[in-house]
């Protein structure tokens, strides 16, 4: 029979500390610490006192619980003397079913583990869906760690451990993540569309306008449909735009009376509650940067539509066509649209093989037009606020073993593209004193980039692109292109960064008889939370019985573009790996998408209660 927290919050310690053995392999300490801590209000809350029991333990300790694992795949395995759950485990992972040459990888690999860290290899084989990794997934991971410096990879082992332990309790409380399995599963699905190039390398790029990112569209659109939403299209921009109506259009045989319907539905003229994210992607980036956002709500929809529920509110989702500026300079421009900052010469910018956006548009079957693009400015009088769901692109989280964040306010931002013009010239023959070295210039920027975002703090500045067009091995660069990156969490102090990076430029251009003109492509104002909409979040998050912690956003959000005209607010979902995004590694669990989808789900009743009480 299945444990519940019930029993377990009324057992005795000796009854309590069997219900929960086998959680920490052979470390039955941890549980028996944890429950002093009850009554357990969730099952979140009970994650979160053991992995706090953990860090608060000491590096002995924590040394002494990875020690207590298992290697993968080795003696303990042939043996047969592993725990109950490690068999589980290791087994669902198929690693009793090793290739010969697989097995002698993995037994190099651990020996190589221990004589660099003195502790065995910890993965969570059971993965983020929980039904195991492909023995070439963890192969690959096991290669990667080893590059880990020592303190990173005890972390990066508690972590895992933690993940293992969560799927035990999950086992022993009969606990599956429907929801979250769900949107994972569609994340998946959605992911098989990338464009050429990356697609036959197994890595996820997806573009504005490319076959694949209206391949993705599609997916989108049939994905709502079978959620129960009553409109759904693709927009003038490449958005898909789904709405659950507050109440259902006249249907020609409507149901009898009472059934399906909710017993107090908006009705026409009700407000709208706007969210999403984004369906682009960077290049070889990951499955849920974006996306998360979109297929969250739509879990939320599934759920209502079979119930046969109403909001009191429409509930508007939207896919966003493009935020990450990949193919244009045209960074936010799906979520831009809606608040009528769509710049029509943008429509004659070229991509990297010369295609206008007007004729990517076009070949889409999109009017391309100005004045089509126009129509799909939202009146913030129909609305009342927009809130997004995104997986946190950082750490933070992660390290805290949180699986939720609430926004309090995302960092503004500037993107530059430039070009430093010197001249090429014979790397043998020009001295040193007569060079107008285009890349040293902007390599001596990058020095000082660095240096000036540390000395605020919390400003960074980024060089993410460098490319010398046409460089040869001999020849002193005589042009160099760049990008710049620069944020921070006030206007004013993003502006002072601006202002010191762009005359450092000047000076360093000036003093090496260079010329650079940037061109800046994007400027996203600060964007602090709705006080109201935070605080949304925050009962949600509370509703759930889950730990509540706030923080900011150093990473650029849909959500930054429609504060402008609507209030906003934030939910992060941590990130696995490290909280990598942005990279194929970019990943999180089941279990934490379970639990946005039911944050998700508290907030939009939260809201409903209020509305319907005025």
């Amino acid at each position: 029979m299945p444990v519940t927290l019930q029993q377990l919050n009324a057992a005795g310690t000796d009854e309590a500390a069997r219900l929960l053995d086998g959680l920490y392999e052979h470390s039955p300490w941890i549980a028996r610490a944890a429950l002093a801590q009850r009554p357990f209000r969730s099952l979140a809350h009970l994650k979160h006192v053991m992995a706090g029991i953990v860090a608060q333990a000491g590096r002995d300790a924590q040394l002494a619980l990875v020690r207590a694992h298992p290697e993968l795949a080795g003696k303990a395995m042939v043996s047969k003397s592993l725990t109950a759950e490690s068999d589980h485990e290791q087994g669902s992972a198929g690693l009793a079913d090793c290739t010969p040459a697989e097995l002698a990888r993995i037994r190099q690999l651990n020996a190589d583990y221990s004589a660099r860290f003195g502790f065995p290899f910890v993965l969570a084989v059971r993965g983020p869906r929980g039904t195991g990794l492909p023995r070439r997934e963890i192969i690959e991971t096991f290669e990667r760690r080893l590059d880990n410096p020592p303190d990173f990879e005890l972390a990066e082992c508690l972590r895992n451990i933690h993940r293992i332990a969560e799927l035990r309790l999950n086992d022993k409380f009969a606990l599956a993540p429907a929801l979250g399995n769900w949107v994972w599963d569609r994340l998946e699905s959605l992911a098989q569309y990338s464009d050429p190039g990356y697609r036959e390398k197994g890595q996820l790029t997806v573009t504005y306008l490319t076959d694949a990112h209206r391949q993705a569209a599609a997916r989108i659109v049939q994905d709502m449909r079978d959620c129960g939403f009553d409109e759904v299209a693709i927009d003038a921009v490449g958005n898909v735009v789904g709405r659950y109506r507050a109440s259902p259009r006249p249907h020609p045989n409507p149901p009898p009376e009472g059934e399906g319907v909710n017993t107090r539905p908006g009705g026409e003229g009700a407000k709208t509650l706007l969210t999403g994210s984004h369906y682009d992607t960077v290049r070889n980036g990951g499955k849920y940067d974006g996306r998360l956002g979109i297929y969250t709500p739509m879990a939320c929809v599934r759920a209502l539509s079979s119930r046969g529920e109403r909001l009191p509110f429409d509930l508007e989702v939207i896919g966003f066509a493009e935020e990450e500026g990949q193919r244009y300079k045209a960074t936010f421009l799906g979520s831009g649209a809606l608040i009528g900052s769509f710049d029509a010469a943008w429509l004659d910018q070229k991509d990297a093989d010369g295609v206008l956006l007007r004729e990517a548009m076009q070949h889409a079957g999109l009017p391309a037009t100005p004045e089509a693009i126009a129509t799909l400015r939202r009146d913030p009088a129909d609305y009342l606020g927009f809130v997004e769901v995104h997986i946190e692109q950082g750490p933070v989280l992660n390290e805290s073993n949180l699986p939720l964040g609430i926004v309090t306010s995302i960092n503004g931002g500037v993107r530059f593209q430039c070009e430093a013009v010197g001249m090429a010239s014979h790397a043998g023959t020009t001295p040193m004193n007569r060079r107008r070295d285009a890349a040293a210039a902007v390599a001596e920027l990058a020095l000082y980039i660095e240096k000036r975002a540390a000395r605020d703090g919390d400003s960074v500045a980024t060089i993410g692109m460098l490319n010398v067009p046409g460089g040869s091995i001999n020849v002193v660069p005589g042009r160099c292109q760049f990008s710049l990156d620069l944020r921070a969490p006030t206007d004013a102090q993003r502006d002072a960064l601006v202002a010191d990076v762009l005359g450092e430029l000047r000076a360093i251009c000036e003093r090496r008889g260079v010329r650079c003109s940037p061109e800046e492509t994007m400027r996203a104002a600060a964007a602090p939370s709705a006080p109201p909409w935070q605080a949304r979040w925050e009962q949600a998050v509370a509703a759930l019985e889950a730990p509540l912690h706030r923080m900011p956003s150093g990473a650029g959000h849909d959500a930054m573009k429609l504060q402008e005209i609507l209030p906003q607010a934030m939910l992060f979902v941590r990130g696995q790996n490290s909280g990598i995004s942005h990279n194929p590694l970019e990943s999180t669990t089941t279990d934490d998408i379970q639990l946005a989808v039911e944050a998700f789900g508290h907030l939009l009743g939260q809201l409903a209660r209020e509305l319907q009480a005025r």
